[in-house]
């Protein structure tokens, strides 16, 4: 019965071959489609990541860690960021011999100098180190967990799926945004962060999968899973043209803040490396630091969400001394975090900047209040615009920063005076500190970047061999016009290449040209592959280099174009997606050059 359907079916296919060739060219699922289709899957992973980041820190702490702190006797308060860093040390000790050997974890290298793969048991390793030391107060950010993993179970996923690199490196942006997006709820910084800090490239092929992998992660966390916005900002007065110049001296300020900051964590870490000892006792160490300091300003624990809450609702000014409080908070702020970091904690800064930005734009608006200056303009509204204007400064994204602040706020009053304090803290802090907090790591590593975040020509010293899949399935020159339009029903390319009885590339079928044989009235059967080919087209070879494949990758109307052995042979070996090589080209075209012109 079901023999007789299908040979029923296959006699009306071949009967109408061009309309069936017209519908199979409507159905093919084009690549950028199913781009979004695995940005949808990310942004889930994005969600989900998110809701178990909050429930297993929420299960070792239910409570607001600041709060518990303060709620804490003094030998408690230094010995629960003590015992979190020495569990959250074993965890990394024991859990990353067990693992074994790995490749990285950092988002920026497998992007920049590596295939998009991500090391996943490594990555669940320090997951767990990073909810314990979240949970016991190491001042650290819980979004930097949040983005690592939702990047990494994203490049498992195109591993398991045996997806080439440049799909690999597009879903581990995704990770990064949709992980970003679900942790701040903040779905177009979460695009945007991914675009220039992960991936380093705008180009829109890229950025469409980034904005919809954002969106589907915050609508996860946020409609699915109820996880409300970390930051209650109130609403400030739109600032006038005349306070705009107090602005601009915050963002002085910022900068050299910014700066400051880097250096400290630079320091911590040079400090930290020279000591041999094992992980739990470097972030021991780490955890005792923070305790002691807790000592004085509890509001050090943690990632300081709620302290950062605290500063732009003014709450600060009940203090006895606030502007001696707030001083003292952020220099508190600064070694506990770079303590932390610099021992090892997994975990984010993103998070403890904003905060160490809150602190100073506080400071510089209530101090302008004693000295009689900028009247009418709250201290609430100087903390919310140093919060952009810290965070453009040490990841030299004032794009980003200001899209962050705008979306935690959802108030554009602020938006001109951000702007401007942002683009003034990156200048400052860039005379100040040669490195933002993305880059630094990876020079450390000997990995070259380019400054302000390009990317150099890294992947463009690679070859075609690196990136050669097996090839189109060939078919002989004698081959039937009858298999051949049955090749077209049942693949997705729209080309075939034509190979002699030794392999060799000598043209390629098109399924536009059969057309004119399929309208025919004359009997087919005698017409073969040979009758209807085109000449060969330009092909490439598996150890050209991608930079002199470009020309012939640009002339190219082949979705996979050709390999073969040598020019001499001509032996079809294998093919390269253009989209995988144009992608790598844009990257290379959208990096910014040199302004020597070197």
């Amino acid at each position: 019965m079901n023999s007789g359907v299908l040979a029923k079916t296959r006699d009306f296919l071949r009967r109408h071959w061009q309309g069936a060739l017209r519908w199979r060219e409507k159905l093919v699922l084009k690549e950028e489609a199913f781009h979004l289709i695995l940005a949808g899957m990310v942004g889930v992973i994005g969600g989900v990541v998110n809701l178990f980041f909050y429930e297993a820190v929420h299960l070792i702490q239910p409570g607001n860690i600041v709060d518990v702190a303060e709620g804490l006797p003094d030998w408690q308060r230094v010995l629960l960021p003590t015992l979190g860093g020495l569990i959250a040390g074993l965890i990394l000790q024991w859990g990353l011999k067990f693992v074994g050997k790995q490749g990285s974890t950092n988002l920026i290298e497998a992007v920049v100098a590596g295939d998009g793969r991500l090391a996943t048991r490594t990555d669940l390793v320090k997951t767990c180190s990073a909810i314990v030391s979240i949970a016991t107060g190491a001042s650290i950010g819980r979004e930097g967990g949040i983005v690592q993993l939702s990047a990494t179970l994203s490049s498992k996923l195109g591993q398991l799926a045996k997806w080439p690199p440049y799909r690999l490196r597009l879903l581990v942006g995704c990770g990064a945004a949709s992980g970003m997006a679900a942790a701040y709820n903040a779905p177009i910084a979460g695009a945007v962060f991914s675009a220039l800090i992960v991936l380093g490239n705008f180009s829109m092929n890229l950025f469409a999968p980034l904005v919809f992998s954002s969106v589907i992660a915050t609508m996860v966390s946020r409609t699915f899973f109820g996880i409300k916005p970390w930051y209650n900002i109130p609403t400030f007065p739109e600032v006038g043209p005349w306070q705009l110049p107090w602005f601009l001296l915050l963002g002085v300020v910022c900068g050299m803040v910014g700066a400051l900051f880097l250096k400290v964590i630079h320091q911590c870490r040079n400090e930290f490396g020279k000591l041999s000892w094992p992980p739990y006792v470097k972030l021991t160490l780490a955890g005792l630091f923070v305790g002691i300091i807790a000592l004085e300003f509890p509001g050090v624990f943690g990632n300081g969400y709620s302290v950062t809450n605290d500063i732009l609702h003014e709450n600060f000014m009940q203090e006895a001394r606030p502007l001696f409080w707030l001083a003292g908070l952020l220099i508190a702020k600064g070694i506990a975090t770079g303590a932390s970091v610099g021992s090892g904690t997994v975990g984010g800064i993103f998070t403890p900047t904003l905060f160490m930005g809150a602190t100073t734009g506080a400071f510089f608006g209530t101090l302008l209040h004693r000295l009689g200056g900028a009247p009418g303009v709250q201290a609430g509204a100087f903390a919310l615009v140093g919060m952009g204007a810290v965070l453009a400064a040490t990841t030299r994204s004032p794009l980003l920063a200001t899209i962050m602040v705008f979306e935690l706020s959802l108030n554009y009053s602020m938006v001109p005076a951000l702007m401007l304090a942002c683009v003034v803290s990156i200048l400052i802090a860039r005379q100040l500190h040669g490195e933002s907090v993305y880059t630094e790591h990876l020079r450390l590593k000997g990995i070259a970047l380019g400054s302000e975040s390009s990317r150099v020509g890294v992947t463009m010293e690679r070859t075609i061999g690196d990136l050669m899949h097996p090839p189109v399935a060939p078919v002989r020159e004698t081959t039937g016009l009858d298999e051949i339009a049955e090749r077209f029903l049942t693949g997705s390319n729209n080309f075939l290449p034509v190979v002699d009885a030794e392999k060799r590339l000598i043209g390629i079928v098109a399924l536009q040209d059969l057309k004119e044989f399929l309208s025919s009235a004359n009997d087919l059967h005698g017409v073969i592959a040979f009758d209807v080919m085109r000449a060969a087209p330009k092909t490439l070879t598996p150890g050209q280099p991608l930079l002199d494949a470009l020309p012939t990758v640009l002339q190219s109307e082949l979705r996979n174009v050709p390999v073969v052995n040598n020019y001499a042979e001509n032996r079809l070996v294998g093919a390269v997606a253009r989209a995988e090589l144009l992608t790598i080209f844009s990257e290379a075209i959208a990096e910014k050059s040199d302004p020597r012109g070197e």
